[in-house]
């Protein structure tokens, strides 16, 4: 498996010039560096303008591995390349750099970058990306995995200081400027790196040894690439909604996740920042902000895989049901308001905001037969939408990054009617939505005044709930939250509720029995409950190897305008339009079970029969899209003549190999990982007269972009590239992706 690093973007608050300068003094050697034994200048050239240096480098490090590996490996040293070009005309210097040492076995690659600050000529900004591919090396590529990304990540944080340190003697020396190229005068502070070389000691004779990996030889690069200060790295970030002052052309700036998102080891921030620069390829639009995806990567122990299937069907889950609206579009009915016994009550002494729910007091039965398990839902998902809100907000009144709440739930009241088998199957769902779309925005969960009963609560609840969350709970029986090691470390006594022993008046409801004229019969219950969550723009359907979704468009007015949103949640897809004069016999639902699979919510129809003939009875007026896993879609198709239009999305097969008609391994792998052959769409069309849909382009347009009509729905998954265009088969159509 194929390693990678992509750094944030570093920012050095110097002039290039005088970084150029600190970054020099690194060679031949750098004691700052131990395992840096020595470099030899290989290849040098100067244009004849002084204005680009070229110079190639041979670097020898001394790898901290085990004994045994290295006799095995046979070496003492590990060779790299490093290959530098400084243009002072343009102030950039590029670095690339690979092993030399068994690079049959392991392939080490990494580009550096300093370059001028876009924003402020007088700064300089880093920027790092790097891969490991360890085909193999004696049996222990595991081992030599892990011992690499360790010393590479330990390089990495060790770069900053080391320009620092360089900058810091010079400034020392009385060298605080260095003048800028010109073609009249090559600066005379910029050492040559060939005059260096001429004292460097000479680089250890490698042992004629098969060439293996380079585990810590990440760093190899030198160590020089290193330096540059890794914390900083980049990343267009297109859909980000909020940019840190400062951070060069929309890029994750070092300072900026530090302030914000709090401190990361440099492989955390490398796995943020390749989640996001996924979600802004596939998604192209409005992503989730920063804080949010960091919750999913720190749920999954920064597995980035792992990671985005948790993300991404979350992000399907906020655009189907509008989640992303529902803080403006719910209002709790009076019942809540007046018998849910919760409520934000300021923060607790890390600044996390507080929220108090006091469960013994809660008429749950009363609640969830006077409302239903749907509208419960629905409040705890507004509770969990405000209480993002309030970290956001706390992160700025604090100066600090602050990511999630605290709770405090008092169970004084608690007994036996709280272990009513719907109320608890209730909260059993609630736990589990939340469990799957909110990752770690839970801080702390204080228990207070625990009851007896409250063992058998918790035996039915704490299966439901992440280990990692299970650690958050603290709970104290009767009134030990009063005593040492209580309430009063984790909350400011001022802020304590007057219900607990403080002074402070909390506006949470004392709650009390529902009265039975609000219970609601189960009919009532069960059509608002599908009501509620059938509120949505999006339908869902399956898709199978030989069994496509296809859905029937009819135009009456030719110049109409059929307009898509779709996501891909499961599988690669390939999306086609049809164009057919006469109407398609009765739609035919596959039964699925040919498949061997139950669908409990996708739909699979089909309606073009296998005896039309594509060019005869039907004709694509669109060429394939073919769509990845993640990808959101959105498009429109202006039409030229009246009839019928069918939509599909088709299973994408696998290409085979020209030479050998067989399958690529690649692809093979890719197929395995959809199981049954089944991909799955949530999709949404509509059709608009061609005024209706220039109106509303001009509008679009007017905002300095050009969208599909419908990405206002979108949720986290809307569009905000521009749309292209193109004409096919007398046709005129609008994609975007």
């Amino acid at each position: 498996m194929v390693q990678k690093y992509q750094s944030p973007v570093r920012v050095y608050k110097h002039p290039f010039e005088l970084v150029m300068a600190a970054y020099e003094r690194r060679f031949p050697t750098c004691h700052l560096i131990p395992m840096f034994v020595a470099s030899d200048v290989v290849d040098e050239e100067t244009s004849e303008d002084g204005a680009t240096h070229k110079i190639e480098r041979r670097c020898a490090l001394d790898v901290d591995a085990p004994r045994l590996l290295k006799r095995i490996a046979g070496v003492d040293y590990v060779y790299f390349i490093q290959r530098n070009t400084l243009n002072r005309k343009e102030r950039t210097l590029h670095i690339e750099s690979h092993n030399e040492t068994f690079s049959n076995r392991v392939i080490i690659h990494e580009t550096c970058c300093y370059s001028v600050h876009p924003d402020n000529e007088d700064w300089t900004c880093f920027e790092q990306t790097a891969s490991l591919d360890i085909k193999s090396f004696f049996g222990f590529e595991s081992t030599v995995e892990k011992i690499a990304m360790k010393q590479y990540a330990s390089s990495i944080k060790k770069g900053k200081e080391i320009i620092e340190f360089y900058l810091k003697e010079l400034e020392d020396e009385g060298i605080t400027h260095v003048p800028r190229w010109s073609p009249s005068a090559l600066p005379q502070l910029l050492p040559r790196p060939s005059s260096l070389s001429a004292s460097a000691p000479a680089l250890p004779k490698p042992a004629a040894a098969p060439a293996a990996s380079v585990p810590p030889a990440a760093d190899a690069r030198d160590g020089a690439a290193h330096d540059a200060k890794q914390d900083g790295g980049a990343l267009p970030a297109d859909g980000q909604s909020e940019t840190s002052a400062g951070t060069p052309d929309d890029k994750l700036d070092a300072d900026y996740i530090k302030r914000y998102l709090g401190d990361l080891t440099p492989l955390q921030e490398s796995c943020l920042i390749r989640l996001r620069q996924w979600l802004q390829e596939t998604h192209k639009g409005k992503i989730p902000k920063d804080e949010h995806i960091l919750r999913f990567l720190r749920a999954r122990d920064f597995n980035m895989d792992r990671a985005r299937e948790i993300l991404c069907q979350s992000l399907t889950w906020r655009k189907q049901h509008q989640v992303d609206y529902l803080l403006e579009t719910w209002t709790s009915p009076q019942v809540l308001q007046d018998f849910y016994t919760g409520g934000w009550h300021h923060h607790d002494r890390d600044g996390r905001p507080l929220y108090i729910l006091r469960l013994g007091q809660m008429d749950t039965k009363g609640l969830v037969r006077a409302l239903g398990e749907e509208s419960l839902l629905r409040h705890v998902l507004s509770i969990n939408e405000e209480g993002l809100r309030r970290c956001e907000e706390n992160t700025k009144v604090f100066g600090r990054p602050i990511s999630c709440w605290t709770c405090l739930v008092d169970l004084e009241g608690l007994n036996m009617r709280h272990l009513w088998r719907p109320g608890v199957k209730a909260l059993l769902r609630i736990i589990e939505v939340v469990e799957a779309n909110y990752p770690e925005t839970l801080g702390r969960l204080l228990i207070l005044r625990a009851p007896r009963v409250f063992p058998v609560l918790w035996t039915l609840v704490s299966p439901f709930i992440d280990e990692n969350t299970r650690k958050k709970f603290l709970i104290y029986a009767g009134n030990d939250y009063q005593g040492p090691g209580g309430l009063l470390d984790y909350i400011d006594k001022e802020i304590i509720p007057d219900f607990l022993g403080g002074e402070c008046m909390c506006e949470v409801p004392e709650g009390g029995l529902v009265p039975k004229s609000m219970y609601r019969t189960a009919e009532e219950l069960e059509n608002e409950d599908v009501r509620l969550w059938t509120e949505t723009i999006y339908q869902s359907a399956s898709i199978f190897k030989g069994a496509p979704h296809e859905l029937l468009i009819q135009i009456i007015d030719a110049s109409s305008v059929i307009t898509w949103d779709f996501d891909v949640c499961k599988g690669d897809v390939v999306f086609n339009i049809y164009h057919s004069k006469r109407a398609p016999q009765p739609p035919r639902k596959d039964p699925l079970g040919t498949h061997g699979i139950a669908s409990p919510g996708g739909n699979n129809v089909q309606l073009i029969d296998k005896s039309w003939t594509l060019g005869q009875d039907y004709s694509m007026v669109e060429s394939p899209l073919t769509c990845k896993e993640g990808e959101s879609v959105q498009g429109s198709h202006i039409t030229r003549w009246p009839g019928f239009y069918i939509l599909q999305w088709k299973f994408h097969s696998m290409p085979a190999c020209s030479a050998t008609n067989l399958p690529r391994v690649d692809d093979v792998l890719a197929t395995l990982q959809v199981s049954s052959h089944k991909c799955k769409v949530m999709y949404y069309t509509e059709v608009l007269g061609s005024e209706d849909f220039r109106t509303a382009c001009c509008d679009v347009q007017s905002l300095g972009s050009m969208t599909s009509l419908e990405s206002s729905h979108s949720g986290f998954s809307q569009l905000s590239a521009a749309t292209t265009s193109s004409n096919q088969s007398q046709s005129s159509s609008m994609i975007s992706r």
